[in-house]
């Protein structure tokens, strides 16, 4: 036996309630329905957030805040995970950081100063911290800042 092999027992299957189908049926004339109104109606009934007519409560609350649409939001990466992710290598570009899926695609990577450098490095990304950028410089590695 399989997975797609198996079903319930046609006892065990429940039928749908056929409403609307004559006085004997128990749910005949106006199908649970109750008399007139929207609800009543072929495609009536109102919305889950509907409050009867009063005001709603997203236009009784105040507006707040703003989002602001150019805002650049950066992956950050310290340079401990960075230099453990590529032991051995002393070129580390941002194309081979996306790759090792330290930081994703569609973000600018900034490096940040947590951890220690060892050997000399250059590394490249979009941003560097103060620390950081200290600490690949006093190992006697470079830093190469991207544009955007």
């Amino acid at each position: 036996m399989r997975l797609h092999e198996l079903y319930p027992f046609p006892e065990e299957r429940k039928n749908r309630k056929r409403i609307g189908r004559g006085p004997g049926s128990g749910q005949g004339s106006t199908s649970g329905k109750g008399h007139k109104g929207q609800n009543a109606r072929s495609g009536g009934g109102v919305p889950a957030w509907f409050e009867g007519g009063q005001m709603p409560l997203a236009r009784r609350l105040p507006k707040r805040g703003f989002k602001n649409a150019f805002k650049v939001t950066y992956e950050t990466v310290n340079i401990g995970v960075l230099l453990s992710a590529f032991e051995g290598k002393t070129d580390i570009s941002v194309d081979d950081i996306y790759q090792r899926g330290l930081a994703s695609k569609n973000a600018p990577v900034k490096i940040l100063g947590d951890g220690d450098v060892g050997t000399a490095v250059t590394v490249e990304a979009h941003r560097f911290s103060k620390s950081a950028a200290e600490k690949i410089a006093a190992a006697g590695g470079t830093t190469k800042a991207l544009e955007g």
